[in-house]
């Protein structure tokens, strides 16, 4: 349950996972996908309530234990399998990140760089141009979660478990594992480009296609660590923080 007086986004994305979680409740149901079944909503303002199943399960060690790891990636190339091609009608990522996806191009328009650390200041121009071609290398039919963390997964003993599906679009499958990665490292797992290394989604991608991704991340990450935290999200800014250092570390060996 989430509340539009805490924070009056969290509804929205309620609901769209509720739309989500419907549309896949077919493959749910049947076993086809480890993914909680939605039973049912309320809206009962200013409330907005998921009901799904409950998941006797645990989230990974932290720092990531190696067993948990290996147990979490083998699920995440499962589920790109299941879901290529994308068995709903979902948004593409280059629309739903179109706005997200320009960290770069706004730090480089400002006219205060002072909050932004040095090498990102050094290369800012270079950053926003490799930023723009993204959308170039982000096409696929593959249905993303887009926001896979520790966080976001449960351990059961005999599978992994998928939850908070709000942000499922559709892209490239070695993109779900980008967008991971730089959580991975910060908690204590290998660094990006061994993990990477260790999913056969994550190996599908050309350096041209993983710079240009790695790079929007950054962008995003680096971008909104300097913003003001949002309503009822006050931890929000130094999570970002943290992994937008990884991410521009990945970024700076790429280039």
């Amino acid at each position: 349950a989430v509340s539009a007086e805490a924070n009056p986004v969290t509804p929205v994305m309620h609901r769209r996972e509720a739309q989500i979680l419907g549309a896949l409740d077919p493959l749910i149901a049947a076993g086809r996908l480890p993914v909680p079944r939605l039973r049912g909503t309320l809206d009962a303002d200013p409330w907005t309530v998921l009901i799904l199943d409950d998941v006797d399960g645990r989230h990974p060690r932290l720092p990531w234990h190696p067993d948990d790891l290996a147990e979490v990636l083998t699920a995440v190339d499962l589920l790109a399998d299941a879901l290529t091609p994308a068995p709903i009608d979902a948004d593409t990522l280059t629309r739903r990140f179109a706005e997200d996806f320009t960290g770069w191009r706004t730090l480089a328009s400002a006219a205060d760089h002072s909050g932004i650390d040095p090498w990102s200041r050094a290369h800012l121009d270079e950053l926003a141009e490799v930023e723009r071609s993204w959308p170039a290398h982000a096409g696929g039919d593959t249905l993303l979660h887009t926001d896979l963390r520790a966080d976001n997964v449960l351990l059961t003993g005999d599978r992994v478990m998928i939850v908070d599906w709000p942000h499922a679009c559709q892209g490239a499958a070695f993109l779900d594992v980008v967008f991971l990665a730089p959580s991975v490292a910060m908690q204590g797992g290998p660094p990006p480009a061994e993990l990477l290394a260790m999913t056969r989604a994550g190996r599908t991608a050309s350096r041209e296609a993983l710079t240009s991704a790695v790079c929007a991340v950054a962008g995003y990450f680096t971008c909104r660590s300097l913003q003001p935290p949002p309503p009822g999200i006050p931890t929000v800014r130094a999570f970002q923080a943290a992994q937008g250092a990884i991410a521009r570390h990945w970024l700076a060996d790429l280039l």
